[in-house]
């Protein structure tokens, strides 16, 4: 089952963070690395800043989540993770799915290059990357992340965002 989550839910959503972003680890670059991924702070900061989780319950137990950001014109998927014990189950896929349908907006995600797992689910499910070029402006236009960052990501796009004539 998929649902909102609420501020009940942020303990959940902290454990299945950064269980889920463990597959990061010696991929990234280490100095992109730290533990936790993604710090209690952090995640309060991300949901002052409007991203709204929604979460897939596999009965009691949160076992993915996916955030949607409404900034500027675009809607942005952000920290889309599953649990480790429930990967490749589809779970990420109808929380994508979900997503799609909270928004009229073209849809933005930001990944990291060397998550060539990451880049080829959303692939799967119709996004594709933008040119190396719009990398770094987009990054800089819709997300707040490091400098370091900016080099180990990349930015793909829903349908919407090429029918803008963004391609």
């Amino acid at each position: 089952m998929i649902r909102d989550c609420g501020p009940a839910d942020v303990p959940a959503i902290y454990e299945v963070i950064n269980d889920g972003a463990s597959a990061y680890r010696g991929i990234i670059a280490p100095d992109c690395w730290h533990e936790p991924y993604m710090p209690r702070e952090e995640l309060v900061t991300e949901l002052a800043a409007g991203v709204a989780f929604s979460g897939y319950f596999d009965g009691d137990e949160l076992a993915g989540v996916m955030g949607l950001q409404d900034v500027q014109d675009v809607a942005l998927i952000r920290h889309a993770y599953t649990r480790t014990s429930q990967q490749r189950r589809g779970i990420g896929a109808r929380l994508l799915t979900h997503m799609r349908g909270r928004t009229e907006r073209p849809i933005l995600l930001g990944t990291w290059r060397a998550a060539s797992w990451a880049i080829r689910f959303y692939e799967g499910q119709g996004f594709r990357l933008v040119s190396e070029e719009q990398i770094a402006p987009l990054l800089r236009r819709f997300w707040k992340i490091p400098d370091r960052q900016l080099h180990e990501s990349v930015v793909m796009g829903d349908a919407r965002w090429f029918a803008r004539s963004h391609a």
